[in-house]
């Protein structure tokens, strides 16, 4: 099989497709013939060593996967050759082959495309517990969604609608805009780009105010950090909730003063540690996000797809915060190339 892998830290450059003997589905696992990898923000951490999981090298970047089950191990149950299934990896997914545990294995339907069933797992698993285990959001609530445009912002917006909630979209382009106003965001807003001094960061906090209103935003959703944290948790309301998701704009420093006066709660989203310690409950929530699939509610915008050979490729636009929705990389190179 071909695989590109990591055998040093360091950039996207760094990564090379080899080729290597097909693996064998080991005990509780199917062997699971890849046909897309979804690619995210992890995937540009862990082959420079940044991430919080350091797997043994050489190994493939590529968290989630969309593909057909070839191989069963003796014993594995309630999967059958040929199905179509997703899954969440952690890494290797950037491969022809990979040997996943039965228990990740969720089928996907018949009339979802493998580039979608690769670009829901991560964001959308995310997302969803993010707003409604963390963020307990509710239907009539404000919702302020930052890098609203970008794969988990997008899903973000699209399940925040879902659930009833008033969405305000916060991107950095009039494209992105129009984007999550397209997911279904009933306001978008595009802010500047950081970092900022002190009086543009003012000026971006009364930017979120204006949008979310008088009573502020019930709950922000925040996989940008950077200096875009703040601004948004001075336009909070009274007991909102400040949802920690990622930093590609780096590590904030938040003014604990801000949260006393506010009584809001800053909670942390560690979704890949409650998907390694409940791989049955992420089953279950997976589940529920194909349900909001089938009944049109949510449907992940692919909106670039690289060929395998060029994944490190994929990994460098994600890397540079261009992609608008998702970027996959495709086993099969698609017909019309990157798209």
């Amino acid at each position: 099989m071909q695989t590109l892998l990591s055998r040093a830290p360091g950039p996207p450059e760094t990564l090379t497709l080899e080729t290597l003997p097909d693996p064998v589905a080991g005990l509780g696992e199917a062997l699971v013939r890849v046909k897309a990898c979804g690619v995210n923000f992890p995937d540009v951490l862990i082959i420079e060593d940044k991430y919080q999981l350091l797997p043994e090298r050489p190994f493939a970047p590529g968290c989630e996967i969309a593909g057909v089950v070839e191989a069963l191990a003796p014993g594995v149950s309630g999967l059958e050759l040929g199905q179509r299934v997703i899954a969440y990896t952690a890494f290797g997914g950037m491969s022809e082959l990979l040997a996943v545990a039965a228990e990740r294995l969720v089928p996907m339907p018949e009339a979802m495309p493998f580039d979608e069933g690769a670009a829901l797992t991560m964001t959308y698993g995310t997302a969803h517990y993010a707003l409604h285990e963390r963020g307990r959001l509710h239907r009539g609530e404000t919702l302020l969604v930052l890098g609203a445009a970008g794969g988990v912002g997008l899903a973000a917006v699209e399940l925040g609608k879902a659930a009833g909630a008033r969405v305000i979209a916060a991107v950095s382009s009039p494209d992105k805009a129009a984007a999550a106003r397209d997911a279904g965001a009933d306001q978008a807003l595009v802010y500047p780009r950081g970092p900022f001094d002190r009086e543009a960061a003012k000026a971006l906090s009364a930017q979120f105010k204006a949008a979310c209103g008088p009573a502020g935003a019930d709950v922000v959703f925040d996989p940008v950090g950077g200096d875009y944290a703040e601004a948004a948790i001075r336009a909070i309301a009274w007991n909102g909730r400040f949802l920690v998701v990622g930093f590609p704009a780096g590590i904030p420093r938040l003014p604990l003063n801000l949260v006393l006066l506010k009584s809001c709660n800053v909670v942390g989203v560690a979704w890949g540690a409650v998907i390694r310690d409940d791989p049955e409950g992420e089953s279950l929530r997976v589940r529920e996000l194909i349900e909001l699939y089938d009944r049109g509610l949510i449907r992940p915008r692919v909106s670039m797809r690289f060929p395998l050979a060029r994944g490190g490729d994929a990994i460098a636009r994600l890397a540079a915060r261009e992609a608008i929705g998702k970027i996959v990389v495709m086993t099969d190179p698609p017909a019309n190339g990157q798209s």
